[in-house]
């Protein structure tokens, strides 16, 4: 069995947030066909409670504990060193011995790296036999580029500097691996558009969801209150473009649609809510759960799946959730980037408030019906892990040939 380094930056485990999510299923197809040595860190004490479980999916594994306030000190270097902040961030000297002692020692075949930074742990270490496939999900430094709007200064002048640097540590990086990988097409295309010298060495994957997982045809307790109807936001809620949907929605088009409904209540569904986001609960109609050992209840008893952002990247893994299970979804046109046309399948899209609220109002009165069904269907001939994951095995072995 061929050997393959994977580096991510945080543990593939619990596949309970986007980046977890993909990460995790990526390592367990690896490991039915790679002897996987697993690099990464652990930036959730709670996570730690999993590390034999991820263990049984590799040949062997370092596992470095991260603590994001004493890293964010660390990444002000990045200012004195012309780096992206992101870099010293998750620069370790442990994690950077163990890979160079693999990369020596245990005849490595491959190199996956999931997310950017992690490239600086094998940039400049790699023989030419050895393939090398950067898996990117989105073009990070964009997203920098988009925070920096939302910002006065010191922070927008910090989130500028952070875009510029970061894209070109992505363009170098882009450039010495064999193959870049995207997840959507769009994304693929975007980045090109910023690197048109890099063009054929860029591809775009498709993401995945257990369809069997989030299925309408399990039998869940419902979590809401008689009578109620839910309108149910799914994300981590210490992530930026989540915490500014779930603000916006709750301030600005949630009361509209609480005149039209009384009985209308908004759930914010994910681990780790800000301060800002749980202070939206002060609205005796906006529920705020924090992380919840199962959110498939949420969305198979909510009246409708919101998927209000104002900033994302990729494919949502909460769009492709609330489509196997068969959810009316009310979603932006961000949040619907990389989902391909099916048949059938019609999710109300809106991008400013009175059409979000309109849009909620129509789904819930039945003035405007989707057939869900055919969400499902789109998301089991497109959006099955293993399919999907097949191209990245295709190019850790033969690369773009």
């Amino acid at each position: 069995m061929n050997s393959i380094l994977y580096l991510v930056h945080r543990l593939p485990y619990p596949p309970n947030k986007g980046d977890k999510i993909t990460s995790f299923n990526l390592l367990k197809y690896l490991s039915k066909r790679y002897k996987v040595y697993l690099g990464c860190f652990i930036d959730d004490a709670d996570d730690w409670q999993y590390l034999d479980h991820v263990n049984s999916f590799c040949e062997e594994s370092c596992v470095v504990n991260l603590n994001p306030k004493k890293a964010k000190i660390l990444s002000v270097r990045g200012l004195f060193t012309g780096e992206p902040l992101t870099i010293p961030y998750y620069s370790n000297k442990q994690l950077q011995n163990w890979v160079d002692g693999v990369i020596k020692e245990k005849c490595i075949d491959s190199v996956l790296i999931f997310s950017g930074a992690m490239a600086q742990y094998v940039s400049g270490r790699l023989s030419d036999n050895i393939r090398s496939v950067l898996d990117l999900e989105d073009v990070d430094s964009d997203k920098w580029r988009l925070y920096a709007k939302d910002y006065s200064w010191p922070m927008n002048w910090l989130y500028q500097r952070e875009s510029k640097h970061l894209l070109a540590f992505e363009k170098a990086m882009a450039d010495e691996f064999d193959v870049t990988v995207f997840v959507s097409k769009e994304e693929a295309d975007f980045f090109k558009e910023l690197a048109p010298a890099l063009s054929e060495k860029i591809v775009n994957r498709v993401q995945g969801v257990d369809s069997d997982f989030f299925s309408a045809d399990l039998t869940y307790e419902n979590p809401f209150p008689k009578k109620a109807i839910a309108l149910t936001f799914t994300g981590a809620m210490d992530y930026w473009p989540n915490i500014n949907a779930a603000i916006w929605f709750a301030e600005e088009v949630f009361p509209k649609i609480r005149e039209q409904f009384e009985q209308a209540c908004f759930y914010i569904v994910g681990m780790n809510p800000s301060e800002e986001v749980l202070k939206l609960a002060e609205n005796e109609a906006v529920f705020v759960t924090g992380g919840v050992p199962d959110v498939r209840p949420y969305i198979a008893h909510a009246a409708l799946a919101v998927v209000p952002l104002q900033l994302a990247r990729g494919i949502q893994n909460k769009v492709l959730e609330a489509m196997a299970m068969e959810k009316p979804i009310l979603a932006t046109s961000n949040a619907l980037q990389g989902i391909v046309e099916s048949p059938g399948f019609t999710p109300l899209v809106a991008d400013d408030e009175a059409s979000l609220a309109d849009g909620a109002i129509a789904i819930l009165s039945g003035t405007v019906k989707q057939d869900v069904k055919a969400g499902r269907a789109c998301v089991l001939k497109n959006y099955n892990w293993d399919t999907n994951l097949h191209r990245i095995e295709l190019l850790l072995k033969n690369g773009l040939d």
